[in-house]
């Protein structure tokens, strides 16, 4: 992978993440799959407390990467919103309610990634 398709990726991941924290949400983590993974470099995993709040999470992400000149490739889970997918190909979002998190682990099941802050980037 290229200098500058990580640097869109870092860039994508801060946007992302303002995002999800703008529309309040919590627990945000960022795992940086590049180097157990094709699927892209970083998948950001967050949480919402209800349907309208998840949905307004991802709303907000699409918006914000839209604007910076991102497309979103792929969404998935949008009407029930128990698990959002965003998928922007470098980076992949995921916005959960807390049942559906703790019972899908996404982190353990991605814990060969590295997890990372936002001023890691």
């Amino acid at each position: 992978m290229s200098e500058h398709s990580i640097e869109n990726s870092k860039e994508m991941v801060k946007l992302a993440v303002d995002a999800l924290e703008d529309r309040k949400g919590t627990n945000i983590e960022i795992l940086d799959i590049s180097e157990v993974s094709s699927l892209g470099d970083y998948f950001i995993i967050a949480s919402g407390s209800n349907r309208p709040q998840i949905q307004a999470m991802a709303d907000k992400v699409e918006e914000m990467l839209g604007r910076a000149g991102y497309e979103k490739k792929d969404v998935e889970g949008y009407e029930s919103a128990f698990w959002i997918l965003l998928d922007f190909g470098d980076i992949i979002v995921h916005i959960f309610d807390e049942e559906n998190r703790i019972f899908y682990d996404l982190e353990r099941i991605w814990r060969d990634g590295k997890q990372i802050s936002k001023e890691d980037l």
